[in-house]
């Protein structure tokens, strides 16, 4: 609750600040552990840290995206989301079998039926939906929102943006060729003093006009 209380858009950040590479370490780890349905793990991550590695993201952020390009060129450090256009047999099998090296099967047959059950659900998707990358994007958003929770645990400052051109960071990193296509970029680091967002008190709608008990 603290870290949920504290944590906001941060609007502006203090270039002079870096994030060590024990919670550089820690943020991997939040990207890696997080969530998804059937544990699909449909996503790809970049990490830009360097002054190179930031402007090319922020090659994303211009025209009509101005906006964010401070953002993305001050923070100590910047994360796209990426999604997998494309669940495969191969992926699936793929995951199945890390999942037995991990320890997760404590019979054979189980590997076999958890196969066919995550399977299920993708074809689902692929065939009867036709939803599959827009599906697979919400388990990326999932990883999105522990994320942003988890960066605030370590009292790192963050903002998710979606106002990117995110077919020019497709172009910029090869991600279409790499079976992937950014969704959300998230830059990170410490509130500049001069942040008008920092200081301003939450403003979230009443919980009894949004949860309704049965």
């Amino acid at each position: 609750m603290e870290a949920m209380k504290k944590r906001y858009s941060a609007k502006e950040f203090d270039p002079s600040k870096s994030i060590s590479s024990e919670n550089m370490r820690n943020i991997e780890a939040l990207l890696q552990l997080a969530p998804s349905s059937t544990n699909l793990q449909p996503w790809h991550f970049i990490i830009a840290q360097t002054d190179e590695g930031k402007k090319r993201m922020a090659r994303a952020a211009e025209g009509l995206f101005i906006f964010n390009k401070s953002k993305v060129l001050n923070a100590a450090a910047v994360v796209v989301f990426a999604t997998k256009t494309d669940i495969s047999e191969e992926y699936l099998q793929h995951l199945t079998d890390r999942e037995d090296q991990d320890g997760r099967f404590a019979q054979g047959n189980f590997k076999t039926d958890n196969h066919n059950g995550r399977k299920m659900f993708v074809d689902f998707h692929k065939f009867d939906y036709k939803d599959v990358q827009q599906w697979a994007e919400k388990q990326v958003y999932l990883n999105l929102g522990s994320f942003l929770l988890g960066v605030a645990a370590l009292d790192i400052d963050a903002v998710a943006m979606e106002g990117m051109d995110f077919q020019a960071l497709d172009d910029e990193f090869s991600l279409n060729e790499k079976g992937f296509s950014s969704c959300v970029v998230v830059a990170l680091g410490y509130r500049a003093p001069s942040d008008f967002n920092a200081a301003l008190p939450k403003s979230r709608l009443d919980v009894a006009e949004i949860i309704e008990h049965v």
